[in-house]
């Protein structure tokens, strides 16, 4: 079994029994890994600047926090991804990084011309990962903002990953809606030192096989992207920046709440699963957009998308009706960024996850499962 092949594996472990696709058994309470190192990345698109600022932070008080750490240190690596893109504000310099990661453009052979973020991938995988491997990180947290009005999203690849989607509910129960409180449970003390901001937030998926996976987070064990929007490109916004923050906050203190033993109750979460991407309208020879989005769509992200709803509105006042066969949920609509990936908005299905009650591993289970994997490799 290859390495990769095995995480895949390790993570489908201890998820509990489906009962159809979206049912599953939760009476036991589920027993995970420790998460004793997590990585912290900003940067990947070095014009999206809430998360580059952020990590620079993080940087400064990086002795501080260690210093602060009671019992068992989490060992937290802060990372700016993408340099050379940072210090010219530009989502990349020569290709995309966030799509650099795939175990084909990680172990494949490297021209001497080979672009910045292609080599700077590689330097990634060997710091965070490598890609697959047992030894790579825990958890990877990448941070990003969108031009689109999407609020707070986790983005990642897996639907029954526990460790990210109890990450997702915790930050849900800590925004200062009193509701969100209620619906958390944990068995054991817990004290948000500080509220999130009272934003939407969304758990997407993307349906992609961890071979195939593309991004950053994708390096480590568990890994999520955090994106948060509206926030235009190359500028930072207060109220954006200090939900990154306190985000950022929330998710570590869960990794060393989880770490000590507490157990996070079982409870459902709504996923929003990619179902398709929808390009501009275009002109069949210069391939210019011929329309923009209709502005009963614009910034309505996850807004339930119907069948003959408006979609575009074309340069010359003409509606353009969306002609899909299902209402589907819209986000990232209009994204800066996407213009050249042929991108007008994304469609997904949105469903409700049942994810089950997790504790960390005994040191006895852990010893086991390290001696499981240890009989793998001799194999």
């Amino acid at each position: 079994m290859k390495a990769w092949e095995r995480v895949e594996e390790g993570k489908r472990q201890g998820r509990g029994k489906r009962k159809g696709r979206d049912r599953m058994e939760v009476d036991e309470v589920v027993c995970l890994p420790r998460l004793p190192r997590v990585a912290v990345c900003g940067g990947t698109h070095g014009n999206e600047l809430s998360g580059v600022y952020l990590v620079r932070e993080m940087l400064k008080e990086e002795k501080k926090v260690m210093e602060k750490e009671e019992g068992e240190p989490l060992s937290v690596l802060i990372v700016l991804s993408n340099p050379r893109a940072m210090q010219q504000c530009r989502r990349y310099t020569d290709t995309d990084l966030n799509r650099c990661f795939t175990h084909a453009k990680l172990n494949g052979p490297i021209p001497d011309d080979a672009p910045y973020e292609i080599i700077r991938s590689r330097e990634l995988n060997a710091m965070l990962g490598p890609k697959g491997n047992p030894e790579a990180v825990d958890l990877v947290c990448d941070l990003h903002n969108t031009t689109a009005n999407m609020g707070l999203c986790f983005i990642a690849y897996s639907d029954c990953d526990w460790i990210c989607l109890h990450i997702f509910r915790y930050l849900q129960a800590s925004t200062n809606s009193s509701h969100s409180l209620k619906n958390l449970k944990l068995r054991g003390t817990c004290h948000f030192q500080k509220q999130m901001p009272d934003v939407p937030m969304r758990y997407i998926h993307f349906d992609i096989s961890n071979k195939e996976s593309y991004s950053l987070d994708s390096v480590g064990k568990h890994g999520f992207a955090m994106e948060i929007g509206p926030q235009p490109h190359g500028v930072v916004r207060s109220n954006i920046y200090t939900t990154m923050e306190v985000g950022v906050q929330h998710m570590l203190d869960w990794v060393r709440i989880f770490n000590s033993g507490t157990i996070f109750e079982g409870g459902c979460v709504d996923v929003f699963t990619l179902i398709k991407h929808i390009d501009f309208p275009r002109d069949s020879e210069t391939r210019n957009i011929t329309a923009a989005i209709h502005p009963q769509v614009q910034d309505r992200d996850f807004c339930l998308l119907h069948p003959e709803d408006p979609l575009f509105q074309t340069f010359s006042g003409e509606t353009l009706r969306y002609k899909g066969d299902e209402p589907l949920y819209p986000f990232f609509i209009n994204e800066c960024a996407y213009y050249e990936k042929g991108i007008a908005l994304s469609l997904a299905r949105k469903r409700c996850v049942t994810i089950p009650a997790i504790r960390v591993q005994t040191e006895q289970q852990q010893q086991a499962n390290e001696q499981e994997f240890a009989s793998e490799e001799e194999e």
